[in-house]
């Protein structure tokens, strides 16, 4: 089991109903840490919408996830 801390921003906060979370999981990458928080949230953003940061550097969604790490799964952002 990792322990890691989970961010959330925009629309991921939304249907979260939480900011942030610490949780201890049994997945490998952060790919499968997606699907696990979807089903989880009942996110409704498909995982190629979505890029990921780990230790405030973005990262790969096939990458071993890291015990300890802050992580932020950002949705697609819209700008004017």
């Amino acid at each position: 089991m990792k322990s890691i801390n989970v961010q959330y921003f925009a629309l991921l906060r939304e249907e979260a109903g939480i900011e942030k979370e610490q949780i201890s999981v049994d997945c490998k990458t952060y790919g499968e840490l997606y699907q696990h928080l979807q089903s989880k949230h009942k996110f409704t953003l498909p995982m190629d919408m979505i890029q990921v940061a780990v230790n405030d550097e973005f990262s790969l969604l096939n990458l071993e996830i890291m015990d300890g790490a802050r992580i932020v799964f950002i949705p697609p952002v819209a700008g004017g």
